[in-house]
């Protein structure tokens, strides 16, 4: 497994998110793992996040790699796409820009990357893995267990979207 130490080394390091409070709360409204958290809170968090710079055209993450950290977009955009088809080449699931996050369910399940991730433009990022999320429920247990509530809300939520859409093939299929 390639750690995101690895996976960013090219890149440019920006240090921690901590350095960029104010500029997380510029986009605060759009961080959905943010959104039900305190300054205090997020400043916490923070302490527990790389940041790193890219330029257009890099991967952030690759389909079927192993992985145990999420990504959360701060600047720029990030195409979202699957090779589902082999033969048929990638296919653009979606864009996403600032407040964007990434990578969860791996990061979680530690299961392969569902889906590669590549800038679209500039991009600034924070890293958070599996570890710094082990360190924040062992020394902020109450933070870390919210950032996990917070987290299982919002896949959730992506995966009743992914039902809402399916729906509809499933039941053609059926028929």
């Amino acid at each position: 497994m390639t750690s995101y130490s690895e996976r960013y080394a090219a890149m440019e390091y920006l240090g921690p998110a901590s350095g960029y409070l104010a500029e997380i709360m510029e986009i605060i409204d759009r961080v959905l793992l943010f959104e039900d958290f305190s300054v205090h809170e997020i400043e916490a968090l923070c302490g527990y996040m790389r940041c790193y710079g890219a330029p257009r055209g890099v991967t952030l993450l690759k389909e079927e790699d192993q992985g145990d950290y999420l990504l959360i977009v701060f600047t720029g955009s990030v195409v979202v796409s699957r090779d589902a088809d082999p033969g048929a080449g990638a296919k653009i699931l979606a864009t996403v820009g600032p407040g964007a996050s990434l990578g969860e369910m791996s990061m979680i399940d530690g299961q392969p990357r569902f889906a590669s991730c590549f800038t679209a433009r500039p991009t600034d990022f924070a890293v958070l893995s599996r570890h710094d999320l082990d360190q924040i429920l062992v020394e902020r247990p109450r933070l870390g267990n919210k950032f996990l509530l917070i987290l299982l809300q919002l896949m959730t939520r992506r995966l009743r979207e992914a039902q809402v859409r399916l729906l509809p093939h499933i039941v053609s299929a059926a028929l």
